[in-house]
């Protein structure tokens, strides 16, 4: 990004706001066990939006009032630069961000108070960090509760129709770690899924290729063959015969924009006959939905319409019964998906959750459910030209909620729970692209990753 791409979005928040003080925080250095050990720093990606500064413990004030902005820092020390080496000031850090005026860290709880005696109204986002609620709460001299209650909704939905759409640069950033980064990840997970490889050795692997190009990953990576756990974060299991693999794992690119791909490999190469079955079913729903998506469609509605085609594709499979759409429309289905179809991606690989699901992923017209698995969208809205997105539906037997259901006989006119009974080793298939929604539909981004079945078998059976 450029300096004037950093002012102008600045400059169209304030168009936004108008009024008031706008409190921007960024993230702070938070150790692990003792302050001379922290967790790797990672900017807040709102802060990083509108000033593009990746250090910890800055600041930045907009005045709407006067169109004053002020960003607050310190200058590295001699003790800093010991341990850390040489580092720019914080004048050369503004300049960046063309930002003219920089004050200390010090300064900033007198510059609130000030505000405060003006009685001008102060925005800030809500803060997910609590010692960024702890640090509110003694600018505002305000309790930690107030601070979490009174947070500017004003500022979140402008902040979200800025960062909803995306521009030309920041869809390469996204198409550019997609083929550079996440495609050789993905395609050297296929290579060793084989028996006898542990989940952990191809994490490693894939650990390779994001620090060959100095980067890391954009959320903790699923690689598992316990599939039917939606956020299986652990990577212990060795890889037998005719189980299948889901590897959900993208890289964060140099300017912090995400990735988010999910394939779901045969260990050994070949599909058993059930797990083609499947498969085919979730590509069948995937590609449909993409071939959908328009400005204008709400995501609900695609969520819905790919809901009713896995209960049809189950129907078939004699797992369900009866009417498809009487099914999806009782929440029978979600046994099967019980989660959303996508989610807006960018600076965050779940974009803005940190401001708000309901904010971010529903409009007016769209309110949430409450069904158990529709209840978990996070995207429902209406989409838009320019918004990129996740497309994921999916298809787990999850052993748990098999049995919690069938024990509670849980719609058992639309699910056949003795044949289920036989797939409670089944695992999960999900198959997920990022996708840009264009003027008269949509395109995936990045170069492909192999999702077709035969594809996936061709490819593997090269590399045994």
């Amino acid at each position: 990004m450029k300096t004037k791409d950093y002012i102008a979005r600045r400059q169209v928040l304030k168009q936004h706001i108008r009024t008031g003080i706008i409190v921007l925080c960024g993230n702070i250095s938070v150790p692990r066990n003792y302050a001379g050990n922290p967790y790797a720093f990672r900017q807040d990606s709102t802060f990083l939006y509108y000033t593009g500064i990746d250090i910890p413990h800055s600041y930045l004030i907009i005045d709407c009032d006067k169109d004053e902005e002020i960003l607050f820092g310190d200058d590295p020390g001699i003790d800093d630069q010991i341990w850390s080496g040489m580092q720019k000031s914080m004048r050369l850090i503004a300049n960046i961000s063309g930002i003219h005026k920089v004050l200390p860290v010090s300064d900033l709880k007198n510059s609130i108070f000030q505000f405060i005696k003006n009685r001008q109204k102060i925005h800030y986002l809500p803060p997910y960090p609590h010692e960024r609620q702890i640090y509110l709460s003694e600018l505002l001299n305000i309790t930690v509760s107030e601070v979490l209650k009174n947070y500017s909704v004003e500022f979140i939905q402008a902040v979200v129709h800025q960062r909803s759409i995306k521009s030309e640069q920041e869809i390469n950033e996204i198409e550019h770690v997609l083929t550079e980064v996440t495609r050789p990840m993905h395609l050297k997970a296929l290579e060793m899924a084989h028996p006898g490889i542990y989940e952990y050795e191809i994490v490693a692997e894939m650990n390779k290729i994001l620090k060959e190009h100095d980067l890391d990953y954009a959320y903790s990576p699923i690689c598992s063959v316990h599939g039917e756990i939606l956020h299986n974060e652990s990577h212990r299991n060795k890889l037998n015969k005719e189980q299948l693999l889901l590897i959900d794992a993208g890289a964060e690119g140099t300017l912090h924009y995400a990735s988010d791909i999910t394939r779901t490999f045969p260990v050994g190469g070949r599909f058993t006959i059930r797990q083609k079955e499947i498969y085919d079913l979730v590509l069948s729903v995937e590609q449909n939905t993409i071939k959908k998506i328009t400005p204008g469609t709400r995501y609900l509605d695609l969520h819905k319409d790919a809901s009713i085609q896995i209960a049809k594709g189950l129907t078939e499979l004699d797992l369900m019964k009866g009417d498809p759409e009487e099914a999806v429309k009782e929440g029978a289905h979600a046994l099967f998906f019980p989660h959303g179809l996508g989610h807006m991606m960018g600076l965050d690989v779940h974009d803005m959750e940190d401001l708000g699901e309901n904010f971010v992923g529903y409009d007016k017209n769209t309110l949430r459910s409450n069904q158990f698995g529709t209840a978990y969208l996070r995207l429902a809205r209406s989409l838009q030209t320019g918004f990129v997105l996740t497309v994921e539906p999916g298809i787990y037997f999850i052993p748990t909620l098999i049995d919690l259901w069938r024990s509670e006989k849980k719609y058992e006119n639309y699910i056949n729970y003795p044949k289920i009974e036989t797939y409670k080793n089944f695992g999960g298939i999900r198959i997920e692209d990022n996708v840009l929604v264009e003027s008269k539909g949509c395109r995936i981004l990045g170069s492909p990753i192999p999702k077709l079945r035969t594809e996936i078998e061709n490819l593997m059976s090269v590399r045994e």
